[in-house]
This record gives structure tokens, sequence and C-alpha cells, in this order.
């Protein structure tokens, strides 16, 4: 579950961060966490305005003041979410636009924020609003909370915001608005959602929106909830106070983006790891008997078995590599190559499989 925090979550009326709202946050995420069993990845905004705190500046900044801002602002919103998670393990991860366009950098951000879910650690995401500038940014941290729920798979991304989701009309301009449980076509509401309403955010209900759009053709549902931390426990308890955007497509929709991606090379498997494929399985070296083409780390290639494309993955090692492992032990990599970062070849959650019946999945 990935669960975006906004400023106007975290802070103040005159934009500081404001700890009993992030404590509020903190405890609704782990009353989620322990209700419902969820692995949570926050994307948190708010290191600008401790930045700014810290520093004593005041808007209007320069694009300099507002790098440096967010660089001296960081760390201190990573000290308050440690002491706010407590005893949960906290990383930080700061991601850019390369981040999710790159195939080799998206593959490793990939991997890093999988291996921290595994060892129980709750990822702090931000963009990385040091070095960042208009052409590199994602654009605001709505955004980027759809592209992390996407390069974790996850199950459903939660929007917190300051009102109790989408409504028909302005809820703060008209006592009569009536809020929107469901959306299931986001072209039919868009025109409802207006610009921020908040000058410590970046974002509106419209850039949630364009989140949850994302978010939709990866399969993954979007709740938008008001309420900050008190949202998140009702929403343990299993209320929702905000708008539900289904999910449209299944969950396989990132598989099928990496059975559309350019190939650079061909493995070819033998029948026991054509088997284990079929069944789910990851590729191991032991199982590829033949390398083909030029391929780099985070590469589409084609699986090959009795003469029959079978399927498509990204590697983890390149070309040369897996031509020196193929056919041996994982545990023999290290002693190949010198080191070792995985036991796969592929790993089955980066794998597509069609099988002889070389019919691709629709893309």
């Amino acid at each position: 579950m990935v669960v975006k925090i906004g400023s106007s979550s975290l802070t103040d009326a005159v934009g500081a961060v404001d700890p009993p709202s992030m404590w509020a946050v903190a405890r609704g995420v782990q009353v989620l966490a322990e209700t419902t069993g969820a692995q949570p990845v926050l994307v948190s905004s708010g290191a600008g305005a401790a930045g700014r705190a810290r520093l004593g500046l005041r808007p209007p900044l320069t694009l300099p003041e507002k790098q440096a801002a967010a660089a001296v602002g960081q760390p201190l919103l990573m000290l308050d979410w440690a002491r706010a998670l407590a005893p949960l393990p906290v990383a930080q991860l700061l991601l850019s636009a390369g981040d999710v366009q790159e195939r080799e950098r998206y593959v490793n951000a990939k991997n890093a924020l999988e291996a921290l879910l595994r060892l129980g650690v709750v990822p702090i995401v931000n963009e990385n609003d040091s070095v960042a500038t208009a052409e590199i940014k994602l654009g605001d941290n709505d955004t980027l909370s759809a592209w992390t729920a996407y390069l974790v798979d996850a199950d459903v991304l939660v929007l917190l915001t300051d009102v109790d989701g989408l409504h028909d009309r302005d809820p703060h301009r008209h006592a009569d608005a009536r809020r929107i449980e469901v959306v299931d076509d986001l072209d039919a509401v868009e025109r409802l959602a207006g610009a921020s309403g908040d000058p410590r955010g970046t974002g509106g209900m419209a850039t949630k929106l364009r989140a949850a759009r994302i978010a939709q053709r990866a399969g993954i549902e979007t709740l938008i909830v008001g309420g900050g931390g008190r949202g998140l426990e009702a929403l343990a308890r299993g209320e929702l106070r905000g708008t539900r955007v289904a999910a449209r497509r299944s969950a396989s929709a990132r598989k099928a983006w990496i059975a559309g991606q350019a190939v650079r090379g061909r493995l070819e498997v033998d029948d026991g790891a054509a088997r284990a494929l079929a069944g789910g399985r990851s590729l191991l070296p032991s199982g590829v008997v033949g390398v083909e083409g030029a391929f780099a780390f985070g590469d589409a290639v084609d699986v090959v078995h009795a003469g029959a494309v079978v399927g498509r993955g990204l590697v983890n090692y390149a070309s040369d590599a897996v031509a020196r492992i193929r056919g041996r032990h994982t545990r023999e990599i290290e002693a190949l190559l010198g080191g070792k970062d995985f036991d796969e070849v592929i790993h089955r959650d980066q794998l597509v499989w069609w099988g002889a019946s070389g019919t691709m999945p629709a893309t």
C-alpha cells in the first residue's frame, strides 16, 4: 500500500512541519498496517517546508533557494519520520523522472524498494528536489506516488488530502457539495477537479485524478482520503472517508508493459527451466543453455525453448555475465563473477510467460 502525504497534511498554517499532524499520520499508517497486513510505502512532502523553517527563509524563493531548502529539510523530515514510525525502521529514497522512465534505473529502484519491504522497512519516498529542475521532475508528489505504486506493484494507492474525497462542487465554497463515493470513468469527473486550494501544496484534486489515472491503468485502486491520520485509522476500520477510483485493468498490466519492451537479446532455456517458468518460478542460471545478443542489466530479452519464443523478461545480468554463469548453480555465481547481486537471471516478477502457444499478451 502506497500512502501519499502532502504538505497540507503535514504543515501548519504558516507552512512549517507540524509534529502532531505527522505523528497522527504515522499512527494511522501503523494501525492500517497492523489491521490489514499491508506493507506501507510513504510518499512524503514536507522537505522544503522543514528546510525553509530551519534556514529562516520566506517565500518567494529562487529555484536555487528552493533546492537548498529541500536539501536541508530532507534529513530533518526523515528524522521526524523515524521518530514518528518507531519502532519500525525507515529508509529514504529520492526519485526523479528518470528513475521511472529509464529502464535500468527503473529496475534498480524497483529492486531497492522490494528489498526494503522484504526486510520490514517503511520506505519514505520523495522527489529529489535538491537537484531536480522542471525538465527532469515528475512535477508533484501525487504523480510520484502513482509511479511508486507502479514500481512496487501495489494493491492500493492512498492519497491523503485536506478534503474527504472528490465532490460535485468545491466543498470549501459550497456547503451542499456532495461527495462522489466511487469513480469508474475518470474522463467523466475530471472537470470537477479544480486547482490547489492550499498555498502550502503543489497539487490539488486535478493532480490526484491524474495520479489515479496512472494507477488505474496499472490495475491499482486509488483512495482519495481526507482527515490525515484519522482518515487512515477509519480506513483500517473499513470506513472510507473519501472517494474510491476503481482499477480498470488487471494487476498484470505491468507485465503487459514488459511484454511491449524492445528486445535486446535471447536466452535459450532447457526443459526443466521451461517447466519451472510455466509454473511461475524465476529463471535461474542453471536453466540457461544459450545466450544471444548484447544486452545490459535491466534490458528486455526473449526466452526461447525448443526453437520458440515462450516469454520475455528483464534481466538481472548483462549478456557477458549470463554467458559465464549459464548452466551453473546459483552458489557458483559469486566465484564466477566476483560478486553476486541476484540469484535469478530473470526474477518471476520481471517475466512474462506465454508458453508454446506463441501468443503474446495484449499490451
